[in-house]
């Protein structure tokens, strides 16, 4: 028996940030992301010979070691000792013994929500194996945990929510970790036309979010009032999103992304630069009414807003920086496992 799983990256339409705490436990956040189909895949093949290997890539990278309890984190197989530790702690099982590989279509890094897309795919593969008693709320918040609290990695909420549940979806983020999701149910229409008018742009830029966040966090610590009103801005901004999408009013879309990047950047010093600044004045110039930096900031992807016929002209205009348009659809299913 095989075991496979995929989970959804997501592009963060609106609201981005305000999933972080303190803030969300202090003011509470609300954030409009998408999923689209690019995945994170994981592989699960039980063994019995009393090894765990786990691999990365494909078969890029690998780590094997005997099975334990408790196995010690190794630099690069953080996410899949974590999860193996949580779960085995968790539901009280005896060391197990298996082969768990994972592979994702784009780079970590990138702003898609890829390194917590990869913890849910990993830790469906478990459920699914293990026939672990777990909902979607449960798997999120379990990827939440390993993620942020076990690991200690920086990060918001949001991307665990999305790559579980998958769709369109408004996301609420209240005090004590509580999170409600809200799914958008939208006419075809709306799909195809939001589909046809963005532009996804990978910048060929890398970034560590940690750091990121961290400068977001410290500026809620220290009551940096530039910082929380640009926050607060940015709750505004989804509920506006989430508004103009289910109205139909898909013309507002570009003016409700340009209103958020004038905002998203007073939140950290790092989360633009002058490539991004760069690339974002262009794309403008040429024809996109809005558009933004997907995820934490600092590099990976952007995206644009074009209406009309837009799209190639701005596509155009942005080889010079050399980056690439990545192409895309929305997906309505989340994480989804399976056996052979």
């Amino acid at each position: 028996m095989i075991i496979r799983s995929k989970a959804p990256l997501r592009i963060g339409l609106a609201g981005g940030g305000t999933d972080v705490s303190p803030y969300s436990d202090l003011f509470g956040g609300a954030i409009l992301n998408a999923t689209i189909d690019l995945y994170a895949y994981a592989s699960l093949e039980p063994l019995n010979n009393g090894k765990i290997e786990f691999c990365i890539d494909g078969a890029g990278r690998s780590y094997t070691t005997d099975s334990a309890k408790e196995l010690k984190l190794a630099e690069g197989f953080e996410f899949f000792i974590g999860i193996y530790n949580r779960i085995i702690k968790q539901f009280k099982l005896e060391p197990l013994s298996f082969r768990l590989t994972s592979y994702i279509e784009a780079p970590q890094g990138s702003g898609l929500g890829t390194s917590s897309t990869i913890v849910v795919s990993l830790l469906g593969a478990f459920v699914e194996w293990l026939k672990l008693p777990l909902g979607n709320y449960d798997i999120a918040r379990l990827a939440y945990e390993i993620e942020r609290i076990d690991l200690n990695i920086s990060g918001g909420k949001q991307d665990q929510y999305a790559a579980t549940f998958g769709g369109f979806n408004f996301m609420e983020f209240l005090p004590d970790d509580r999170v409600i999701v809200n799914p958008l149910i939208l006419k075809p229409e709306i799909l195809y036309e939001l589909e046809f008018n963005l532009l996804l742009y990978f910048t060929a830029t890398q970034r560590f979010s940690a750091q990121i966040i961290d400068d977001q966090v410290k500026n809620v610590e220290n009551k940096n009032a530039l910082a929380i009103e640009a926050m607060h801005h940015m709750k505004e901004q989804a509920i506006m999103m989430k508004e103009h999408l289910l109205r139909g009013e898909l013309d507002k879309i570009g003016e409700v992304l340009h209103f958020g990047w004038q905002n998203k950047k007073q939140m950290a010093q790092s989360i633009s630069n002058q490539l991004i600044d760069s690339i974002y004045t262009t794309a403008i110039e040429n024809g996109a009414a809005g558009g933004k930096i997907s995820g934490a900031g600092g590099g990976g992807f952007m995206f644009f807003y074009c209406p009309g016929v837009t799209k190639v002209k701005v596509a155009r205009s942005l080889e010079q920086f050399g980056g690439k348009v990545q192409a895309f659809k929305f997906t309505a299913q989340g994480l989804t496992t399976w056996a052979i």
